[in-house]
Parts: structure tokens; C-alpha cells; sequence
């Protein structure tokens, strides 16, 4: 990505010469931000705030069968399923070899 700007003079811009930006979010939850000098405009899609949702779920539930998965071998009733396995260490074997 190239970014051409015409204002850019080498040194850094003052302070009193910098837009004032805000974030806004409308009811369709995408993000924008403004800026009250006519700048640059970046927008993040409700899908982004979705995703970010999803991976929070799944390390929640990853959290809450760990635990339940320590507390069955600290009781001494997990029970590992040697086939499953065995098979998950050839298929990793068989992946690593193939990359």
C-alpha cells in the first residue's frame, strides 16, 4: 500500500495542526472514525467485532474443559482414549512430514 501525502515535509507534524479524531459505532456495529478536519476515514464492519466474540467463546470454553479435564486426572477418572490417540500422533507426524 502506498500512501501519497502532499503536507508531509519531513519533520513532524505540531500538535495544533492535528485533526481530532473520534470513534463512533452506529446500530449496525460498524466502527468509524472520524475526523473533524476532513482527514482519513477507517471503518471496521460489524463482522470484526463477530469474530472477536467468537474467539472470546471458544477460549471460555476451552478454559472450562481444561479445568474439567484437570479435575478428572487429579480424581483419577480420565481415562485417555489410546486410539484416538494414537491416530492424532500419526496424522501430526504425517502433516508435519507432507509441509
Amino acid at each position: 500500500m502506498k500512501i501519497y501525502d502532499s503536507n508531509v515535509s519531513g519533520g513532524a507534524i505540531p500538535e495544533s495542526h492535528r485533526s481530532q479524531a473520534s470513534q463512533l459505532t452506529d446500530s449496525s456495529g460498524v466502527t468509524r472514525s472520524s475526523s473533524t478536519s476532513g482527514g482519513d476515514q477507517v471503518e471496521f464492519s460489524g463482522k470484526l467485532g463477530r469474530l472477536s466474540g467468537a474467539l472470546s467463546a471458544f477460549q471460555t470454553d476451552r478454559e472450562a474443559r481444561v479445568q474439567a479435564l484437570a479435575a478428572q486426572y487429579q480424581n483419577g477418572t480420565y481415562r485417555a482414549d489410546s486410539a484416538v490417540t494414537s491416530r492424532a500422533i500419526v496424522g501430526d507426524a504425517l502433516s508435519a512430514d507432507s509441509q
